[in-house]
């Protein structure tokens, strides 16, 4: 099986790149005011830095997220095709559903969900 059609399709893919990013840095304006440079979001306009630190909270409160949002997927796949697993399926469901079970009684307990505290260094 040739890959000559997947070659030139590459090539043609690379080529309208660069052509576009030539032509636009050609013929795109140019400004130099001084407003140029500033970051502008939704009409508001910056106050002091971007570069505010977040407590770890956040990001742990994101990850968490992500890993439980994960599993639900996993979970829904398991209900579409619960009947062809039968009762080893049904099974290995609550293991699985057991085993988040007990990881967020670990966070909880460890405190990682709780805002309110404040932990000594």
């Amino acid at each position: 099986m040739s890959n000559w059609p997947l070659g030139l399709y590459i090539v043609l893919v690379v080529g309208l790149v660069a052509g576009m990013l030539i032509v636009s840095y050609l013929l795109g304006q140019r400004h130099k005011e001084r407003e140029t440079g500033e970051p502008y979001e939704g009409g508001i306009v910056s106050e002091g830095s971007a570069r505010v630190r977040l407590s770890m909270k956040f990001y742990l409160v994101a990850v968490f997220f992500v890993i439980f949002d994960l599993e639900s997927v996993f979970i829904y796949a398991w209900a579409v095709a619960g009947r062809q697993l039968g009762w080893a399926g049904y099974g290995e469901v609550l293991v699985f559903i057991g085993v988040l079970g007990v990881t967020l009684g670990y966070l909880w307990r460890l405190g990682a969900l709780d805002w309110n505290v404040k932990r000594r260094p």
